[in-house]
């Protein structure tokens, strides 16, 4: 179990004893017990990977209307053997702001959750990754509409991608439950794509998205706005202009596919995240300024219904991702939300000291979200042949535990036959 001189502010739902199953202790690297450090270095430090070719599809997110083309995102998969596929555990990963497939935390969860039997996919946003049209599996055209040719993402997609394209990560899931008959999936974010996955847990149901078993965010951009004014803070300047550089240059790719969408003439005497998003994003994507488009899109307006297992991760001395009080009361007030807030790890890093394991590469977040993961799943008395008996490229988990699920509000997808499941809800236990 975590140490209160690990943890700042830990509420784990209670059953049996589950945190100490699989919420580790955190004690952060040597010489990175700052957020900075924490966050640059998780950032750029470079990382194993182990994983097979992916599998490159291109699935549409947007159908084609009058005027406008579809959209669509490319998803790098590595399944399991076909005959298991569809029984187990399959992860969609989904980056943050100007992230992609290849994010280094991405690669890192990959890694792990496909080496314990996991199918995974990971996500990118519209606009983001690099395709080879040879290699994907969408039957794309070599140019579309916009002029654009293999390798261009930017030109698969009209609209810009936002906060609020929850509907992006349904489309995905939809499409690879069709696909392949896949009876279990969860869901894990980091920043952005944390708010990403928390909103559209919150805006399903058990009913439409019966498949869904987990959730999970790490750094979750929940509260947009105080975030996004964190951000142009003195002291996190850098970050800032790095994420401008990235954003405008995007912008005007998007401005050249398609110039009768879009002009750059708006990016004029912009300098921070909040006037990009008022000008550019809020006006390109039908909201009413920037303060509108962070209520709109937040996570924060429907975790409370979330009702099924679900995990957030934050830092306190994380340079700019910020929670409200508020924020975290809905979350504290959710039975099936483990709130882990610890005093150190930055944005999207949690380096920790290496184990004595020559498996344990210190990366504490993504060894405590696949513990939750595979705990809870296994807690909801799914059969023990799904992760055991290893196939060739995935290792046997050796020791399952876990907690149980449920869903809630919203229209999705509905696949007779699956399963229904009830949460556990119960106490909390403060660490």
């Amino acid at each position: 179990m975590a140490s209160s001189k690990s943890l700042g502010v830990s509420r784990v739902p209670e059953s049996d004893d589950a945190g100490a199953i699989w919420l580790p202790t955190f004690k952060p690297r040597r010489f990175l017990a700052n957020g900075h450090l924490q966050t640059v270095v998780g950032n750029y430090l470079p990382r194993a990977n182990r994983l097979p070719l992916p599998e490159r599809t291109l699935v549409e997110v947007e159908a084609a209307s009058a005027g406008k083309p579809a959209s669509r995102v490319l998803c790098d998969c590595h399944w399991q053997p076909e005959q298991v596929r569809g029984e187990r555990l399959t992860v969609v990963l989904v980056h943050g702001l100007e992230g992609s497939s290849n994010s280094q935390y991405i690669i890192g969860n990959a890694n792990k959750l496909w080496h314990a039997g996991c199918n995974i996919v990971r996500m990118n946003m519209r606009n983001c990754g690099i395709w080879d049209g040879a290699a994907a599996r969408s039957e794309p055209d070599e140019t579309n509409e916009a002029g654009g040719t293999a390798g261009d993402m930017a030109a698969l997609s009209p609209t810009l991608y936002h906060s609020g394209m929850s509907g992006d990560v349904l489309a995905v899931a939809s499409h690879f439950i069709r696909t392949y008959g896949l009876q279990a999936l969860a869901l894990v974010g980091y920043s952005m794509g944390g708010n990403l996955v928390l909103k559209l847990t919150g805006e399903v149901t058990q009913v439409s998205f019966p498949q869904l078993k987990a959730v999970v965010g790490v750094s979750p951009a929940i509260d947009l706005g105080p975030s996004a004014d964190a951000l142009h803070l003195p002291v996190n300047r850098l970050y800032e202009w790095k994420f401008l550089h990235a954003m405008k240059k995007r912008f005007r790719r998007k401005a050249r596919l398609f110039p009768w969408r879009y002009s750059t003439a708006r990016l004029m005497g912009i300098r921070t995240l909040r006037e990009f998003d008022d000008r550019i994003t809020a006006f390109y994507e039908g909201f009413d300024g920037a303060d509108d488009y962070y209520f709109r899109v937040s996570a924060a307006r429907t975790i409370d219904r979330i009702a099924v297992p679900a995990l957030v991760l934050h830092a306190l001395d994380d340079p700019f991702v910020r929670l409200t009080q508020d924020t975290r009361c809905r979350l504290l007030a959710n039975p099936l939300i483990a709130l882990v807030e610890t005093r150190n790890g930055g944005h999207c890093a949690f380096l920790a000291a290496r184990g004595a394991d020559l498996n344990d590469d210190g990366y504490w977040a993504e060894e405590t979200l696949r513990s939750f993961l595979l705990t809870n799943l296994e807690r909801n008395n799914r059969p023990a042949s799904l992760w055991h008996g290893a196939e060739p490229g995935a290792s046997a988990l050796e020791e399952p535990a876990g907690s149980a699920l449920a869903a809630t509000d919203g229209s999705a997808l509905a696949i007779p036959g699956a399963p229904e499941l009830t949460g556990t809800g119960g106490r909390r236990t403060h660490v």
